[in-house]
């Protein structure tokens, strides 16, 4: 029954499965699931990789993931950090949080914490961002980002998600256009071994727009930004019962940026 089930070709959203039932490149039925424990929902059309299997013992090798939030906080980015985790945990990877945003980053040590698929549960209906947020002067000077590269060699961190506005996706793009002469200069100092400089030769950067403003293109909606014209719509009907009452008119300034979208 179990391989009948496997062999549908019907794919329900969303998907719920054991990852040992798992055939690569076989759709799956959400009737194949019997133990809710067991399963784990992943969204609509499954094909998988046999490298993904629990038990096949394929998981890349050398794969850390470091997760920053940086910059003014924005509902929703807890969401974003923990749909992160979790699929680099999913697909084998080791997945770091880095704490206070490029502060954490600068500083290092205990600001650089690895996560487990627990530690990103009961957190997405909470606002703002449970790793923190902080701006750093530091990481504007090459000396700061030198840190911060050190700091990521040493964990074996090769990849970056920035969660943030313009101004932390402007620095990690400066930082990832940087790192191979950064991982030289650490090299050539004897700050990194040659075995840590191999494993980060170099650095993927992905940016998640983390903002209320909704002020960059390439996306229809930033993180953040629904919530943000949700509580301001809110705002506004509770002030013109007020208005209306003692026929005033009142002014309601609302953040936004030179983007002016929450305001329109």
């Amino acid at each position: 029954r179990e391989e009948a089930q496997l062999r549908e070709s019907v794919i329900c959203s969303p998907v719920l499965l054991r990852r040992d039932m798992v055939e690569p490149g076989v759709p799956i039925a959400a009737e194949a699931c019997s133990k809710m424990s067991e399963y784990r929902c992943i969204g609509t059309k499954v094909s998988f990789a046999s490298s993904l299997s629990k038990d096949s013992g394929s998981a890349p090798k050398n794969k850390a993931l470091g997760i920053i939030t940086s910059g003014g906080d924005a509902q929703g980015m807890n969401a974003a950090l923990r749909a992160v985790v979790r699929m680099a945990i999913f697909n084998g990877m080791q997945a770091y949080a880095i704490y206070e945003g490029y502060h954490g980053l600068v500083e290092g040590g205990d600001f650089i914490k690895e996560m487990q698929w627990s530690d990103v549960s009961n957190i997405i209906q909470r606002g703002g961002t449970v790793i923190g947020t902080a701006r750093c002067k530091a990481f504007h000077e090459r000396e700061g980002r030198l840190k911060a590269a050190e700091n990521l060699i040493r964990k074996g961190i090769n990849s970056l998600a920035v969660i943030g506005g313009d101004g932390s996706l402007t620095g990690a793009n400066i930082f990832k256009k940087e790192w191979s002469g950064l991982v030289q200069e650490l090299l050539e100092s004897k700050r990194v071994t040659e075995e840590e400089a191999a494993v980060c030769s170099y650095l993927n950067v992905v940016g998640l727009v983390g903002s209320i403003d909704n002020d960059m293109c390439g996306t229809d909606m930033t993180i953040g930004t629904d919530s943000a014209l949700h509580r301001i719509i809110e705002a506004i009907d509770c002030l013109s019962s007020t208005a209306s009452s003692h026929q005033r008119s009142f002014v309601l300034e609302v953040m936004g940026r030179h983007c002016g979208y929450l305001a329109q």
